[in-house]
């Protein structure tokens, strides 16, 4: 078993490990998976040390929380790890609402009968809260996010959202948080920007940004990482695989880069790190989680596994030794910016 540090988010009770484990391949993403899989699943992440848990309503509309909550009990080890789960989406019965035609598309493989609508507002946040609740069967979650809010994802509609929230979804955080129910709270998005704008106008302890800092994409550190870390905001990196493909690298078909087909850029600038990782001995997804990782703003980087030997790779990547001289090439062949924090700097 691997000894991942525990860390404090924000200047909270909550903590986790170094690395965390995202539960949407729990929820049927692109593959089925009965129970005994997430179980398995979940079980090979504990026993590899992995001592906290990502979930939302999303995904595979409740399955990943039902999951998710079953295996803890079956498997008795609540009380050993943190979880978190997220706000912004009510779960009604698909029979009675329309499918929202989102940013990122997902068509999940045997959800639950459930269809996502969002409600940012204080009676919203409240109720999608008790409805993890029922379906974690937790009586208190230790981390809540707020799922998606800004204009990356709503576009025309964001203001709207902004208006919820700031009219009574902040105050439901802070109930929340003020008695307990929750032990911190942040946000959960796929943009920084959303992130600095709540952080300067309410009490946010962590913020869970997928996809916006990794080996290809590097704008967080313009200044938006460092605000954050200044004021005490703890970040939870996610998609740090940005989709795919630096988990897979460009020669394998099928590749993804944000949900979609992989631009002749991105390609390119992708085959060049496979090449300074294989000069240095090193795998890309190491690389990948290990850059992440070491920026002083970053508490914990999240991945999913879809099975058993995937969820083992995944730890085995976050403790593969990379040489220093893999980061300088990366700097000298302009691939990483040269302020960029890396291990062993």
């Amino acid at each position: 078993m691997a000894e991942f540090e525990s860390r404090a988010l924000g200047g909270t009770r909550a903590a986790v490990t170094s690395l965390g484990f995202g539960t949407v391949p729990l929820a049927g993403f692109k593959a089925k998976v009965s129970f005994a899989d997430a179980q398995a699943i979940v079980q090979a992440a504990y026993d590899g040390g992995i001592r906290y848990f990502d979930c939302a309503p999303l995904y595979g509309f409740g399955k990943a929380e039902y999951n998710l909550g079953h295996a803890l009990r079956e498997l008795g080890i609540r009380d050993a790890v943190t979880v978190s789960t997220k706000v912004g989406r009510v779960l009604k019965a698909r029979s009675r609402t329309k499918a929202l035609d989102t940013v990122y598309g997902i068509d999940w493989v045997e959800p639950l009968p459930f269809l996502d609508t969002y409600d940012y507002t204080y009676d919203g946040f409240m109720r999608s809260f008790e409805d993890s609740q029922k379906r974690l069967a937790l009586d208190h979650i230790d981390i809540l996010y707020v799922h998606d809010l800004g204009s990356a994802w709503h576009g025309d509609q964001a203001d709207l959202y902004w208006k919820q929230i700031r009219d009574g979804g902040y105050r439901a955080l802070d109930e929340l948080r003020r008695s307990g129910a929750v032990k911190a709270v942040g946000l959960g998005v796929n943009e920084t920007e959303a992130v600095v704008t709540v952080a300067r106008e309410f009490d946010i302890d962590c913020a869970m940004i997928a996809g916006r800092y990794s080996l290809l994409n590097h704008a967080p550190l313009e200044g938006a990482f460092d605000e954050l870390h200044r004021r005490g905001v703890s970040i939870v990196a996610a998609g740090v695989f940005n989709s795919g493909v630096l988990a897979s690298g460009v020669g394998i078909g099928g590749a993804s880069y944000d949900y979609g087909n992989v631009p002749e850029d991105i390609a390119k600038k992708v085959a060049a790190i496979e090449d300074v990782c294989a000069a240095h001995g090193v795998s890309l997804p190491a690389a990948a989680i290990q850059f992440v990782a070491a920026h002083p703003a970053v508490a914990t980087v999240v991945l999913g596994a879809k099975d058993v030997e995937q969820t083992r790779q995944n730890i085995e990547s976050f403790s593969q030794a990379i040489p220093a001289g893999l980061w300088a090439d990366l700097k000298e062949k302009g691939l990483l910016p040269g302020p960029a924090p890396v291990p062993y700097a």
